[in-house]
């Protein structure tokens, strides 16, 4: 982060101290909130403003390739904005994946998040390129509200991305412009070689400026499933952490030496990198895409970093804690009348306590009242 220092679209580091047990690094404060926030908050929404908005994520990037850095884990949760009035004040804020390198390296291990991750990436082969395939990938969402590639499971996922199959018909495509959908088709390439470079996506007629982006309302449906396609994301992270608390000293019996083991610096969490070695050290043969996941699933606050109770999370399936009791126990903890539904005054109660603001709460209702009730 101190090679892109001065970037006005990524975060500062103000200071760093450290005392005996942790390194602590003081940033610049974004209290303007998340991107999809801003999105939803301001309730106008069209390609012209999508347009402003990739441009200033694929010009962090072309900043980062500039100087040797390859990102590797970008999505909109790792945007925020540095103020409420200033819709251009957003800043990358999470470099943990990102390396340094040089022209023509090949990259092997397999990072990112499911829905962003580029198919060389997924065949352990990669360089700088991925990082414009993710940014591609945030542009679909951007203009539809949903991730090019989507399915029920990750491995789903992964196929989906590995097909390359791009949905241009269902709503809104039919009336999003030509131009977008080019550059979309560009930066989705699955042939890396012949993927746009940064600069090349900043040069392309429908994001630069003054460019040929409509400035016309996209359909409100869009706006919708942005907020549904948020909202349910973090839902399913505090479900997780509400099942991991409900857990016995028994259930979990050396689950706590294991978490102590690879927390190999004694900072009270675990790092990617921490949790990939440990978990090898303990004889498992889960793909790194599949530790990724995990740590993804279990790291609440977007930390980087998973503690004890979130490590409990990243591991419920593979010591196969997720029985049904432990599954009725998370919705009791919703369901606080005991009355076997979850109202929205319940919903909310628990989303304060995970700090999840309400803005999320109607759309999260609608996505999981499949019965209309």
């Amino acid at each position: 982060m101190h090679h892109l220092a001065g970037h006005r679209n990524v975060v500062a580091i103000k200071g760093a101290y450290e005392d005996q047990v942790y390194v602590h690094i003081v940033m610049e404060l974004c209290g303007g909130g998340e991107l999809f926030d801003r999105i939803i908050q301001r309730g106008h929404y069209s390609e012209r403003k999508a347009a402003e908005l990739t441009r200033i994520v694929v010009g962090v990037v072309e900043a980062c390739h500039s100087l040797g850095v390859i990102h590797r884990d970008l999505k909109p949760e790792n945007f925020l904005l540095a103020n409420k009035d200033d819709d251009m004040s957003l800043k990358a804020i999470d470099f943990g994946l990102s390396v340094f390198f040089k022209p023509g390296q090949v990259f092997t291990d397999v990072v990112g998040s499911p829905y962003y991750v580029a198919p060389e990436v997924l065949r352990k082969r990669y360089g700088p390129e991925a990082d414009v395939w993710t940014a591609g990938v945030i542009l679909y969402i951007l203009l539809s509200g949903v991730p090019p590639f989507w399915a029920e499971t990750q491995q789903g996922i992964f196929d989906a991305v590995l097909k390359g199959v791009i949905d241009f018909d269902s709503d809104p495509w039919p009336v999003i412009s030509d131009s977008a959908k080019d550059l979309i088709m560009r930066m989705l390439n699955p042939r890396p070689a012949e993927r746009l470079t940064a600069h090349e996506v900043l040069c392309h007629p429908w994001i630069c400026d003054h460019g040929v982006a409509p400035d016309r309302p996209l359909d409100p449906a869009v706006l919708s499933r942005i907020k549904q396609f948020s909202a349910m994301n973090k839902l399913k992270k505090m479900a997780l952490r509400v099942i991991a608390e409900s857990l016995s000293e028994e259930e979990i019996a050396g689950l706590k030496e294991m978490f102590e083991a690879m927390d190999t610096d004694n900072s009270g969490a675990i790092t990617y990198d921490e949790l990939k070695e440990g978990m090898r050290k303990y004889g498992s043969t889960l793909k790194d895409t599949e530790i990724r996941d995990l740590m993804e699933a279990a790291d609440v606050d977007n930390s980087g970093t998973i503690d004890y109770i979130e490590f409990i999370a990243a591991t419920l399936h593979l010591n196969k804690l997720e029985r049904e009791e432990h599954l009725v126990a998370a919705f009791s903890y919703f369901d606080k009348d005991g009355s076997g539904y979850i109202t929205v005054d319940e919903l909310q109660q628990a989303c304060k306590e995970h700090n999840m603001p309400d803005a999320f709460l109607d759309d999260v209702i609608i996505e999981a009242d499949q019965d209309n009730m």
